[in-house]
């Protein structure tokens, strides 16, 4: 199996498995605030915002042009983070959700389209593709699980 192949499994594990991580939590355990200032409707806001930015990367990307256009710049996460957080803070928790599956597709679709041989570990394709598919799923999920945990959720 390839590199790009194995991110891409890897990154529908870590989906299911995040999803498994909100199962049963409904709009007042989604908009409790518990990590920092965030909830876990602030986390999948968050993680939709980095899949709708990263996508037209991955488009670029396979296109054989530079991910990031001129004059944008990634430096500061956790601005983005909070820029995505923010701007769904106030809508319901199940529509966070259902962009939250719209935009994994989108970015999954976009992901298969770049070529295998951009796929090479610490190169600019893996980094999008994990740090925004597996390697994040994994993260928030653990804490929102440990969370659960916490609370008896």
């Amino acid at each position: 199996m390839s590199t790009k192949q194995d991110l891409l499994n890897a990154a529908a594990r870590e989906y299911k498995a995040f999803h498994e991580a909100l199962q049963g939590l409904n709009e007042e355990h989604m908009t409790e605030v518990w990590l920092g200032t965030w909830s876990v409707r602030d986390i999948v806001a968050h993680i939709s915002g980095w899949h709708r930015e990263m996508t037209p990367a991955l488009e670029r990307l396979a296109r054989g042009e530079r991910p990031v256009p001129p004059g944008v710049s990634y430096d500061d996460v956790d601005a983005w983070n909070d820029t995505f957080a923010t701007a769904r803070r106030h809508d319901a928790a199940a529509d966070v959700l259902l962009d939250l599956d719209k935009t994994h597709e989108t970015f999954m679709h976009a992901a298969a389209s770049v070529p295998d041989d951009r796929f090479v570990e610490g190169k600019t394709a893996w980094k999008i593709v994990d740090g925004n598919s597996a390697h994040h799923y994994k993260e928030h999920g653990d804490q929102i699980r440990a969370w659960r945990s916490d609370k008896g959720i």
